[in-house]
């Protein structure tokens, strides 16, 4: 039985689908079989691994609003083992008209569930914000990874988040779990990254992974080829940290089961 994973930071532009993308990636070229779920209305982990949304027939949209089976929208990525239920354009408007639906906040669960079976992992990446497609994705999942900006601002709203998070495990989602929190965009020569750090630490004892994302340019310009970065240019630093990231996270997925 698979495992679902949300990726959610209400904050923009912190490496969350980068850290989405490049984690499935990274799973998917150790073995696993991996379904990566884009909710995010701006579609870019669709467009970084090379789908063109306007061209997109089908998308997680007629999943969550025409209640259509998934596998009909599901598609092979360039990566052996790594699949994607793309957004579209439609996707923009599914937040309203989700309101509308019967059991709103399980949708994306009830979409989702049959799946766990053919898949290691289930990944989702969430929009910035805690509307109605970030709570679906987080009644959907067993645990929720936090990408946090080394950046002054990091901490501002992070308790909102983990508010949001105690909520719907009390009231929608009672085993959903902080799987782990992922440090991006890290400048070891800026004393303010080096800071943020430390408070995290204080913030997070247990749950923060330890390799940390660094800023990395073979990184950032990754999407705009339509690849992870592994298949970009694995030997950059922002590779080598993705797959060392990727690394401590099976790691600690073999503790737990054991």
């Amino acid at each position: 039985m698979g495992k679902i994973i949300s990726f959610s930071n209400q904050k923009g532009g912190v490496g969350k689908t980068t850290t989405c993308v490049n984690m499935a990636a990274y799973l998917a070229y150790r073995g696993k079989k991996v379904l990566l779920v884009d909710i995010d209305p701006q579609g870019n982990t669709t467009t970084g691994l090379g789908f063109s949304k306007s061209s997109l027939k089908h998308s997680v949209y007629n999943v969550l609003i025409e209640e259509e089976n998934p596998t009909k929208s599901i598609v092979q990525t360039e990566l052996e083992g790594l699949y994607l239920l793309p957004a579209n354009i439609d996707l923009a408007g599914a937040e309203v008209e989700l309101v509308y639906k019967k059991a709103r906040e399980r949708v994306l669960r009830e979409a989702l569930l049959p799946l766990k079976k053919d898949y290691d992992y289930i990944m989702i990446d969430c929009p910035p914000s805690l509307g109605l497609l970030t709570i679906n994705a987080l009644t959907s999942a067993d645990s929720v990874i936090i990408p946090i900006q080394s950046e002054y601002y990091a901490l501002e709203g992070l308790s909102q988040l983990m508010n949001s998070i105690s909520l719907v495990k009390q009231r929608l989602n009672r085993d959903l779990q902080v799987e782990g929190v992922v440090l991006t965009m890290y400048d070891d020569r800026a004393t303010i990254s080096r800071q943020i750090v430390q408070e995290i630490k204080k913030y997070f004892t247990k749950s923060l992974y330890e390799i940390v994302i660094p800023r990395n340019i073979r990184l950032s310009e990754a999407p705009s080829y339509g690849k992870p970065v592994l298949l970009h240019d694995p030997k950059c630093k922002g590779a080598r940290a993705y797959q060392a990231l990727t690394d401590e996270f099976l790691a600690r997925q073999e503790r737990t089961e054991e």
